[in-house]
């Protein structure tokens, strides 16, 4: 017996079902969301999933405070402190700088262009110029100081110099003699003076 023909659309997402499945729903994506239309069953357990997933999450935080805490605590006994921690990487950093092949070749410019400054004429003449006037400067004070002591030497040995150190002397010494003569007087008794007949000639006749 001849299966009966039966008509199949195949836009119908029931394409190649038998007849009595057709009216079977079947769950197609919602418009403009992408996300299809979840059972009240799939649900529960996707909720059931997210909070395992988040619990997971929330353990996994804990598990790492607690190594951050660790790690502190031995570099505390290992003396690494935040300060040292940032020189070393400032230490690695600044030598991984020399090692790089851009500041390599920066440092063999600038010594390319030292030697070109210092071997051209022109920094030679500069530099013999200064010499030069480094020498003059030098011979000059040295000139000054030779007149200076000569002059002063000259001075002293003049009369009036002489002269006036003498003066200086004696002025010196009477300030001295009267400063003494002053303390003396405090301390000692004045001599007294003779009388009037002890100075009259012994010799001499009355009128």
């Amino acid at each position: 017996m001849d299966a009966p023909n039966q008509d199949i659309n195949l836009n119908s997402p029931n394409k190649g079902l038998p007849g009595n499945m057709t009216d079977v729903p079947v769950d197609t994506p919602a418009s403009g969301d992408g996300v299809g239309v979840l059972s009240e069953a799939e649900t529960e357990e996707l909720k059931s999933e997210l909070t395992k997933v988040e619990e997971e999450i929330a353990t996994l935080r804990q598990v790492l405070v607690a190594k951050e805490k660790h790690a502190s605590e031995i570099k505390r006994k290992l003396g690494l402190t935040p300060f040292n921690e940032l020189k070393q990487n400032l230490s690695k950093s600044w030598h991984d700088v020399q090692a790089s092949n851009v500041y390599k070749g920066a440092s063999e410019k600038v010594e390319d262009l030292n030697k070109t400054i210092t071997q051209s004429e022109v920094y030679k003449k500069t530099q013999a110029t200064l010499s030069t006037a480094g020498s003059k400067t030098s011979n000059a004070i040295s000139s000054v100081g030779s007149v200076l002591s000569r002059t002063l030497g000259e001075i002293k040995e003049s009369p009036t110099f002489k002269s006036f150190e003498e003066s200086v002397g004696n002025l010196k010494a009477k300030v001295i003699g009267n400063e003494n003569n002053s303390k003396d007087g405090y301390h000692t008794p004045t001599a007294t003076s003779p009388s009037a007949e002890e100075t009259l000639p012994q010799d001499s006749a009355p009128f």
